[in-house]
């Protein structure tokens, strides 16, 4: 077993308290928020199961244990951790597969790839960006004004997309969503498509209205074209048994 944390003091105490613990080779404890469980999976990729302990606010990907996010209280991270340490040593989690989205962002020098467990943006880099877009081959819009646009798995539909607009899916309904980022011409209404549809953003007189691609937190600046697709694989996430993504999308995002 392997951990990966951010670096939050709290978080920091947590994992001190869980050194010497042993788990099952494929699974990566996660200690931290969102964003730290992103991170992990890029760091070490999809051959482990990553079971994530929320010691953020938020943590829609992560799993409350003990009750919640870890608290401030000096006992608490050694309260938690002994919550954590049987859940290892009993295994009462279950592994849950999610897909990924590939992105393929096209520079003046060259190609960047990313895959993304969450979502794909561009987004504008000074001026709002011009953008055209492409899903299958069809113009979808063919010169939109906006902040910029999201492409989001439905674990991701949660975080930015829903922020911009877009629905909040459950995360076992596969499809990818399309939103615009504050679109001003035309307001392109939010769109849900087919896993297997192939997504084209072309940026518009880049050199003027630089816009960049993100996948997952990962960055690739001055974009010309960014092309986003199903990767065909599929990362492991770990929840404790009885975990309900409904009730949970219900409380940390509708209704925080």
């Amino acid at each position: 077993m392997i951990r990966y944390a951010n670096d939050a003091p709290r978080t920091r105490a947590l994992d001190a308290a869980l050194d010497g613990l042993e788990g099952p080779p494929e699974l990566c404890l996660v200690l931290g928020g969102d964003g730290t469980m992103l991170r992990a999976i890029a760091r070490h990729g999809p051959d482990y199961t990553y079971f994530g302990v929320n010691c953020g606010h938020l943590g829609f990907l992560m799993n409350d244990v003990a009750g919640g996010p870890l608290p401030n209280e000096a006992n608490g991270a050694a309260q938690v951790a002994a919550a954590v340490e049987r859940i290892v040593r009993e295994g009462t989690w279950t592994a849950v597969e999610f897909p990924r989205l590939r992105m393929i962002a096209t520079r003046a020098d060259g190609e960047f790839e990313a895959l993304a467990l969450n979502d794909v943006y561009v987004e504008r880099q000074a001026q709002t960006c011009h953008l055209r877009v492409t899903v299958d081959g069809v113009e979808v819009v063919r010169h939109m004004v906006a902040d910029g646009i999201v492409a989001a798995t439905p674990l991701g539909s949660t975080a930015y997309s829903f922020s911009a607009g877009g629905p909040a899916a459950h995360p076992f309904v596969q499809a990818i969503h399309l939103t615009a980022i504050c679109p001003h011409i035309p307001r392109l209404a939010p769109l849900v498509l087919p896993p297997t549809a192939r997504i084209r953003i072309e940026v518009l007189d880049p050199d003027e209205r630089s816009a960049r691609a993100v996948a997952d937190g990962v960055p690739c600046e001055d974009v010309r074209r960014v092309d986003i697709f199903s990767s065909g694989d599929t990362v492991r996430l770990g929840y404790l048994h009885g975990h309900d993504f409904t009730a949970t999308m219900i409380r940390k995002i509708l209704h925080p």
